[in-house]
């Protein structure tokens, strides 16, 4: 098997043996990545083929809220490891959510990852994440660059199956194209990893840390340009398999068969597009080494994009169309009217036309018709004159001699039913964090310790307002209610963290014990609906139960470019005395 470079297919954080920096790097990411709510850029262990230089233990200690530059307001940090860290910002002058890079003046990559990020700037590419800025200012050094919060990484697409053989084939052909570009202005990537790929909202695929984020770990490669091919050759194959082309399990990916090398896509996964397929094994296995057998290896991305152009265009699969149901008349359209009349002699002539019965003209019939119209008159004048009479009697009935309401008798039944009158809060014996992936369980009491200034709040997704789209939150979140035994509700006030929150109340049925999914919660308090700053409901009749739950399902945005909500308090009302 010819030699490969590391630099492209180093084990992401959860594959592999991990250094004791990776524990550093998840306890600080608080579940929040720069675009799809997971630490992205984790540590890789040293390999051969790549020089990795010492690094401080510890990244600068800054905290949400520290400004750079009068202009960047740090707001949530998502890596910290090697000696720096990486945050997500606000940019105050342009009101836009950016990416930081901070580490200290004397770090000894420092001077690199200014050269770095200066000349990444310098390329205008849009293919690539842009650097804004590149700045050494009271011992620290930070890299500014671009935030997609509508962007989606590789890695989170390949977590729910392998493109479509078009989708890939776009993403071959762009990653290829633009990396060709990057290495005629003499610019590496050295880290090209699925992390690092980014699909917007509208298709394109955008690279980010181009030079900058091997420089930031001191990745060097004597060569540069076949270490990047043989990264575009592995997404494409984790692409067309869903697997990682290599014995490691790594970002996410299930790794090959130990033993077995490199295998063709199309041995791992039937259905894999051929083209594509040898396409990836030409990138893959270099000197030689191909698993086509008939072209040679492509050991530059500009070799590569030419090869991708060579090949016949994958076209998008066509739509499926689906059939319009069957048209239904209605009553109103069971008449002739705008629809074709047989034609004499023709299929369905033989369907005679009854004509409508003639007119009452003649003297009898006028005679007849004025009867008839006297004799309704006279009924209509009689039934409201017996009308009126028995309403008069009524009224006379219900009043005395000076015209005063009687009181009804005691034993009278009541007209309406009262509604139901929530009373004082119940006690409240535990709350927990509802979800897959419970979000800071450790602040669920925050919800019911009466201080309206205290709350339980979510963590900031970005790209999408359920949770982030991702699988680990698509029951949402929200709090269960224990009221410690069955109790009578009659009423909820809740104060939610945020308005536009989607929310739900439902309740477990009285023998329940501890539920935790939705199907436990069996009864509907409140449907689900977009509730404002205060969700109040009165039930029609008070409700035995013990467990209740708030499910979250979507959240609103934070003006920032992410999603977050969360609640300040809960009462539960119990029936008035």
């Amino acid at each position: 098997m010819a030699e490969r470079s590391t630099a492209a297919v180093d084990v992401a954080d959860n594959g592999g043996d991990e250094p004791p920096a990776a524990d550093a790097a998840k306890a600080t990411a608080d579940g929040v990545d720069t675009q799809n709510g997971r630490a992205a850029d984790g540590p890789m262990p040293e390999k051969d083929g790549e020089r990795r230089k010492a690094a401080p233990a510890a990244a600068p200690e800054l905290h949400s809220g520290h400004k750079l530059a009068r202009r960047y307001r740090l707001e949530e940090c998502v890596t910290r490891l090697d000696g720096f860290s990486s945050w997500r910002a606000m940019d105050e002058k342009l009101r836009r959510a950016v990416g930081v890079h901070l580490l200290p003046a004397d770090h000894p990559r420092a001077r690199a990852v200014l050269a770095a990020a200066r000349s990444s700037a310098l390329l205008g590419d849009p293919r690539f994440v842009h650097v804004l800025d590149a700045v050494e200012e009271n011992d620290l050094v930070y890299v500014v660059h671009e935030w997609l919060p509508d962007a989606t990484e590789l890695t989170a697409i390949l977590a729910s199956g392998p493109l479509e053989p078009h989708e890939a084939y776009q993403l071959v052909t762009q990653v290829s194209q633009a990396m060709a570009a990057a290495h005629r202005e003499g610019l590496a990537h050295l880290r090209l990893t699925p992390s690092a790929i980014l699909r917007t909202s509208t298709g394109q695929y955008r690279i980010r840390g181009l030079a900058v984020n091997a420089a930031l770990r001191g990745i060097t490669s004597d060569t540069p340009q076949r270490a990047d091919t043989e990264a575009i050759g592995a997404l494409l194959y984790a692409a067309l398999t869903q697997r990682w082309p290599y014995e490691d399990d790594a970002y996410g990916l299930t790794g090959l068969p130990k033993g077995v090398g490199l295998i063709a896509p199309d041995q791992v996964r039937a259905g894999v597009h051929r083209g594509l397929g040898e396409l990836a094994m030409r990138a893959l296995a270099n000197d030689g080494a191909t698993a086509s057998r008939q072209e040679p290896p492509c050991t530059t991305p500009e070799e590569l994009a030419k090869a991708v152009a060579a090949m016949p265009r994958i076209r998008p699969p066509e739509p499926a169309f689906t059939a319009p149901p069957e048209y239904q008349h209605t009553t109103y359209q069971q008449g002739s009217y705008g629809r074709p009349q047989p034609h004499a002699g023709g299929p369905g002539s033989h369907t005679m036309a009854i004509p409508p019965p003639p007119p009452l003209q003649s003297r009898t019939g006028r005679v007849l018709k004025w009867g008839v119209a006297a004799l309704l008159i006279a009924a209509l004048g009689l039934g409201s004159w017996q009308l009126a009479d028995t309403l008069l009697e009524r009224v006379k009935g219900d009043t005395g001699s000076n015209g005063s309401n009687q009181q009804p008798k005691s034993g009278d039944a009541p007209k309406e039913n009262k509604p139901t009158t929530p009373g004082k809060p119940l006690h409240i014996g535990n709350v927990t964090t509802f979800g897959k992936e419970p979000i800071k369980p450790e602040d669920a009491d925050k919800a019911i310790d009466g201080n309206a200034d205290s709350a339980w709040i979510t963590l900031v997704f970005y790209g999408y307002a359920n949770f982030g789209n991702l699988d680990s939150y698509d029951d949402g979140s929200g709090i269960i209610v224990d009221l410690g035994s069955v109790q009578e509700v009659a009423g909820l006030d809740v104060d939610m963290y945020a308005a536009g929150q989607k929310v739900e109340v439902r309740a477990a049925s009285p023998e329940a014990a501890q539920p935790r999914s939705l199907s436990g919660f069996s009864h509907e308090v409140v449907k689900l609906t977009t509730v404002g700053k205060n969700l109040k409901t009165t039930l029609e009749t008070p409700l035995k139960t013990r467990y209740l739950v708030i499910h979250i399902t979507s959240l609103p945005s934070d003006s920032s470019g992410g999603y977050r909500g969360g609640i300040n308090e809960i009462k539960v009302l119990g029936t008035a005395e």
